[in-house]
């Protein structure tokens, strides 16, 4: 009797522990899909598509002691484009992306995958299925797309004729390093690029406006507190007795 009573203790542990192991691995897989951005998601509901590219189109900081911080994204596939709405990240996903604003951040073409961050539309050049390299007046050679895909240029604010062919070989330099392309001079794109400060001013506006705010408030607090400091002293005086 008391053989039988340990063998269903035993057996009851055991299950016990199998119920324990269950909920920690349901535990981490919950983790797991939690801890996905979502630029991976986007590129999850996105993968069994044959081209797309996801732009950064914009970012904010929101909060004046605690952060949060947004991004939203551009996602074009073939002649249509739709922006999201404005998707929290975390901090450390926004300031390893701050420098990449109004660039493609993952694309997609036949050819395979690019999640090296580069110009809009800058996947699609050099590559014969969309367009070919011509040569202008001055003998310089240009990327144009064939006619069915010349809207993308303006999808991408790529203006007929503005990508040259070495302009293009030192984009596939940087992108075969995996290194982020800024444009010929490195000062043409992302967030502290010339072109992006063009098309992108209510972020800019939007930054300064906070950076104001932010020193208004540091102002104040200095002020605050040199006052709380500044405390009068009453002096005494000090006589003889007579």
């Amino acid at each position: 009797m008391l053989g039988i009573k340990r063998t269903a203790s035993q057996g009851m542990r055991k299950t016990i522990w199998k119920i324990a192991l269950s909920c920690c691995v349901a535990v981490l897989l919950a983790g797991c899909s939690s801890s996905a951005t979502p630029l991976d998601k986007l590129k999850t509901q996105l993968s069994s598509a044959p081209e797309y590219s996801i732009i950064l189109d914009d970012m904010r900081e929101e909060g004046t002691f605690i952060s949060s911080h947004f991004h939203q994204y551009r996602v074009a596939q073939g002649k249509k484009s739709w922006t999201t709405d404005w998707l929290q990240v975390p901090k450390s996903v926004y300031r390893a992306n701050e420098n990449f604003l109004g660039m493609t951040l993952a694309s997609k073409t036949p050819d395979g995958e690019n999640n090296v961050p580069h110009p809009a539309g800058y996947g699609y050049v050099g590559n014969s299925r969309y367009g070919q390299w011509q040569t202008n007046n001055s003998g310089t050679s240009f990327w144009a797309f064939y006619g069915q895909y010349a809207f993308m240029s303006s999808m991408f604010g790529m203006g007929r004729g503005s990508i040259f062919r070495n302009d293009y070989n030192s984009y596939e330099r940087s992108r075969s390093q995996r290194r982020p392309y800024y444009g010929p001079t490195g000062k043409e794109h992302g967030t502290r690029g010339t072109v992006t400060q063009q098309r992108k001013p209510s972020f800019f506006e939007r930054r300064r406006s906070r950076e104001v705010a932010k020193r208004q408030r540091f102002g104040q607090k200095f002020n605050n507190r040199l006052g709380r400091s500044s405390v009068p002293v009453r002096s005494r005086g000090f006589g003889f007795g007579k």
